[in-house]
């Protein structure tokens, strides 16, 4: 077990690339970032919240986004990625884990992401119920390099970690 006598603590790493689309609304960190394009995907695209998702989901050892929402399943077409977070975070509250803090980077070459970055922390800190200090949001470009750099697509990449009140005895 990792950490001390009383808690369980694991790490998690969660990534997520989709393409630009002309006929999207960009959602980032589960809010709207005005831009003329946003990005193509089953759901709504959000690739920071995948990011999240699938980072919170591997700490748990609880799988991945694609095994608990499939893009096969017409259920999960344009789903708001705030409401797969939410189901995750009770999936989470279920099995006892609470997030310790999540590190989040996005990257794509435009828009700019400064001005919304404390949005996107504060919409994360509320959907997990966890201090807006917690959360951790950066913004990088591949400076214009690959399809990122390109302006062809955009990225995200969350570590998490979770940590869990051990059971007596152990």
């Amino acid at each position: 077990m990792i950490g001390d006598r009383q808690h369980e603590y694991r790490a998690g790493i969660g990534t997520d690339i989709h393409p630009i689309a002309a006929d999207r609304k960009l959602m980032l960190g589960g809010v709207y970032v005005p831009f003329p394009a946003g990005l193509a995907g089953h759901s709504d695209g959000d690739v920071a919240l995948h990011a999240v998702i699938d980072a919170l989901l591997g700490a748990a050892g609880m799988g991945d986004i694609g095994g608990l929402f499939p893009d096969s399943d017409p259920k999960w077409k344009d789903a708001d990625s705030k409401e797969l977070l939410f189901i995750v975070k009770e999936r989470l509250e279920e099995k006892k884990w609470e997030v310790v803090n999540i590190d989040l980077v996005i990257h794509a070459e435009q828009p700019r992401l400064e001005p919304v970055k404390g949005q996107i922390k504060r919409c994360i800190a509320g959907l997990l119920g966890i201090d807006f200090a917690s959360v951790n949001v950066k913004a990088k470009t591949n400076e214009g390099l690959g399809e990122i750099g390109e302006g062809q697509a955009i990225a995200a990449t969350a570590v998490v970690l979770l940590s869990k009140r051990a059971r007596r005895g152990l």
